[in-house]
């Protein structure tokens, strides 16, 4: 399993196997290690109870659409794919330099939206690479996913495999899925809300579906960029995540502000993140956060985890842009080293997997999903405030 972690998760009482080969798919590395690992058999009573976390039927039809989709090519990399995305990068960020080199205040707002849509983009491409599902190459991906990262949003590549691939292995699973403990600015789940002790953090979540969007968002960036990520950075000697901060913040206040204020620069760059931050994390958060969540000792088999905590939205040209593709984020959960403008070729595969499972293939369209999101930031922020009322 992705974070070397795949004995704890099997000792623990559920099988990791579908999870490893999805994560290690191009890794010949992470293949040798499992084989070096130390091993016994397992005993037939535990693989009856545990192999296939109970669904042996579902485990050999899933195995087998993955090797259907391994032979049709549909994990093969796309060059036209990879150019056409950075050269939209590029074309987003020259249009936002523009529209602020023209000095106009309308003219200076529209450029930080522009180039914070830019800062989302870089987000959905980073993701990519951090999955190493954009030219094929571990290597390559990486480097692409440092620097579009770091230049791009000021944050650690690093810091963001570590943490999202536990996300993917577990998602919505309580003390696994890290995606989960964002407490004290934002609570999805009222198990999560309970742990608030502080009456200010919960007179906060009272009100965290409006101030979700345009002031937490904005807040978790500025937490990642200038604390979280560059210690993690330091921490772990990542010298050349750091020098991407250095010509990231060059471009900024040397190049594009450098004839603003100071004062002017900070709410500049505060108002282009504050758009960037809206943009990736709204859109991240439909996936997941209104779905219900699943106990620590509550083992799901892989494909299940994204039947009971993954949420699909409609697709359609505009969409499909505009999420990069990770509105197909059922098809991404079972297969993280799928280049991901595939997605919507699989779908209707994916969708008779579960049919045929029993399991339900959910799909909602953009905005009747974005307000089940808000209404359950809503709902949980409420019961923040009933609990405060009974300590």
């Amino acid at each position: 399993m992705a974070g070397g972690s795949i004995i704890k998760f099997l000792v623990n009482g559920g099988d990791a196997t579908d999870a490893f080969n999805e994560f290690h798919y191009r890794s010949e590395r992470a293949q040798k290690l499992l084989k070096h690992l130390p091993k016994r058999p397992a005993p037939k009573d535990v693989i009856a109870e545990q192999g296939s976390n109970g669904r042996e039927d579902l485990s050999k039809a899933f195995a087998n659409l993955h090797q259907e989709l391994v032979l049709e090519g549909f994990f093969e990399p796309s060059m036209y794919e990879v150019v056409y995305r950075n050269l939209e990068l590029l074309a987003i960020h020259a249009i936002g330099v523009y529209f602020v080199s023209l000095g106009s205040l309308p003219a200076i707002l529209a450029g930080l939206c522009i180039l914070g849509i830019g800062s989302g983009r870089c987000g959905w491409l980073m993701h990519e690479g951090g999955h190493y599902s954009m030219t094929g190459s571990i290597n390559i991906d990486k480097a692409f996913q440092i620097v579009i990262y770091g230049v791009g949003c000021g944050m650690s590549a690093g810091w963001w495999r570590s943490q999202h691939n536990r996300h993917h292995a577990t998602p919505q699973k309580l003390q696994h899925d890290v995606d989960l403990d964002t407490l004290p600015l934002v609570a999805f789940n009222a198990r999560i809300a309970e742990k608030a002790r502080s009456p200010i953090v919960r007179a906060w979540l009272r009100f965290q579906h409006i101030a979700f969007i345009p002031i937490s968002c904005l807040l978790v960036a500025l937490g990642w960029q200038f604390y979280l990520h560059p210690r993690y950075m330091i921490r772990t000697k990542k010298k050349f995540e750091l020098m991407t901060l250095i010509v990231r913040y060059s471009l900024f206040f040397g190049l594009l502000f450098r004839d603003f204020t100071w004062t002017q620069a900070i709410f500049a760059y505060l108002f282009y993140n504050m758009c960037g931050a809206a943009y990736i994390f709204t859109n991240f958060a439909l996936s997941h956060t209104h779905l219900p969540v699943s106990n620590p000792d509550e083992y799901l088999h892989w494909v299940e985890y994204a039947a009971k905590h993954t949420t699909n939205l409609t697709p359609g040209f505009i969409c499909n842009w505009w999420m990069a593709y990770l509105n197909f984020q059922i098809e991404h959960h079972l297969f993280p080293s799928m280049p991901q403008f595939r997605h919507p070729i699989i779908a209707p595969r994916v969708k008779k997997l579960f049919e045929d499972h029993g399991l339900v293939y959910d799909v909602r369209d953009y905005f009747p999903c974005l307000a089940d999101t808000l209404k359950n930031l809503a709902d949980v922020g409420k019961s923040a405030g009933s609990y405060s009322k009974s300590l």
